[in-house]
């Protein structure tokens, strides 16, 4: 099947199941994308909450209540989310560990079987799904 643009053309020679695969493929690594940004949120609202946290301490100071301000300060302001670690250290562990591995094969698939093109499948699937020659349903931005 023909393809949008070269960019996301089947390479010569590529199968139906290699280009399904190679969908897959991406199609996982997309989950981690998604996974990636809820752990970057996680990361920016344990912050937020943490200095947050503070300004709660600072107001219980202030209103008069200085003893729990100071248990609440001890325990809980900048305390480790995982032993060892706050949120900046995990998403670290994260990017440089299980997320690059990833990132490193899903590349190195799509380099050996796709020519390195990305969203092969999904190209194939737009052009089979599309209406061609209705506006709204062009091929590619230079279509319109």
């Amino acid at each position: 099947m023909r393809s949008l643009d070269d960019a996301h053309s089947r390479p010569e020679g590529a199968s139906d199941a290699t280009v399904e695969a190679v969908g897959k493929l991406s199609e996982a690594f997309e989950v981690i994308e998604e996974a990636r940004g809820s752990l970057y949120a996680f990361h920016r609202n344990l912050g937020r909450a943490d200095l947050t946290l503070g300004e709660a301490v600072d107001k219980l100071r202030e209103a008069g209540h200085p003893d729990l301000a100071d248990e609440i300060e001890t325990d809980l302001v900048g305390r480790n989310v995982l032993a060892g670690r706050w949120t900046f250290q995990i998403v670290e562990e994260f990017d440089d560990g299980y997320y690059s591995a990833f990132r490193e094969h899903d590349q190195r698939v799509r380099d050996a079987l796709m020519d390195g093109r990305r969203h092969v499948f999904e190209a194939e699937m737009k052009q089979e799904r599309r209406t061609h020659g209705r506006p709204g349903h062009e091929a590619t931005p230079d279509d319109v």
